[in-house]
């Protein structure tokens, strides 16, 4: 009886060991940038005093950083909706239809899990080039939407694979082809998943730094990550500002995984209880 409680207390104090991990860093950028770099540099680990809310409020008020926010926002939903709508189409082929060849084609696509996307800089910029797509959202999407096919087809796949085949009977039965009972009846069901693929797909467009910064050079198309880097090299002895900027981008992706978190492990979960 002894062994089971410390096995319980163990865990509990690794969970907090790992919460405070994540959260004493960040709110410790929280406070610093409500510091001047000097307040910063001769009391680090001090309560600001004063307080200023300039570093937050000029961030605030600076176009540049919504104009970063919007970007990243369009580019993060244009990728899930291209990623999701290819990959639902390929999977219901993978895991409703039988042919010639389809282990060996599915495995092509599992294998882009192990393909690093580091390879791919040089003749994807050279392509990206040829086609005019360079400063330009497209040049960003499509890339991401492909990378991202790989993870969302093993995902969808194995989640269509678990509606009883007696119901796709029943609708052919009732007239409705096979179109229509992937766009009536599949997808609906399958929502838990789509709504899985598609947070995993904005989150990773959100948090892609490499490949806006290779294409979109114009500052008009510039996402959030790369602002912050630009941010950082533009200010890069004041300190706190940097700092209130860090904070400020993180806002975004924090509020949309505090709201998608139940859909997100609900998604993941549906497919393992079902059937």
């Amino acid at each position: 009886m002894t062994a089971r409680p410390a096995r319980g207390a163990s865990r509990h104090l690794l969970v907090w060991l790992i919460g405070a991990f994540i959260v004493v860093p960040l709110g410790y950028a929280v406070l610093s940038g409500f510091k001047s770099t000097a307040d910063l540099t001769r009391d680090p680990f001090g309560l600001p005093s004063p307080w200023r809310l300039s570093n937050y409020t000029g961030i605030l008020s600076s176009g540049a950083f919504w104009r970063q926010i919007a970007n990243s926002a369009g580019i993060a939903a244009a990728t899930a909706l291209v990623t999701v709508a290819v990959s639902a189409m390929a999977a219901f082929a993978f895991a409703r239809y039988a042919f010639r060849g389809r282990e060996f084609f599915f495995t092509l696509f599992a294998m882009g899990l192990m393909f690093p996307f580091a390879v791919a800089v040089l003749p994807l910029f050279i392509l990206l080039r040829a086609l005019g797509l360079l400063d330009n959202p497209l040049g960003v999407i499509l890339p991401q939407a492909a990378f991202g096919l790989p993870m969302t087809i093993v995902i969808l796949r194995q989640f269509f694979r678990t509606i009883p085949g007696e119901l796709e009977e029943a609708a052919v039965i009732d007239g409705c082809g096979r179109f229509g009972f992937f766009w009536r009846i599949l997808l609906p069901m399958a929502r838990p998943a789509l709504g899985t693929v598609s947070v995993l797909a904005i989150v990773t467009s959100w948090n892609n730094f490499f490949l806006p910064l290779l294409v979109l050079t114009d500052p008009k198309w510039q996402t959030i990550p790369v602002g912050v880097q630009q941010f950082q090299g533009q200010y890069s002895t004041n300190y706190a500002l940097v700092l209130a900027y860090i904070v400020l981008a993180m806002v975004p992706a924090l509020a949309f995984y505090s709201v998608a978190e139940r859909q997100l492990i609900g998604g993941l979960t549906a497919g393992a209880t079902k059937g």
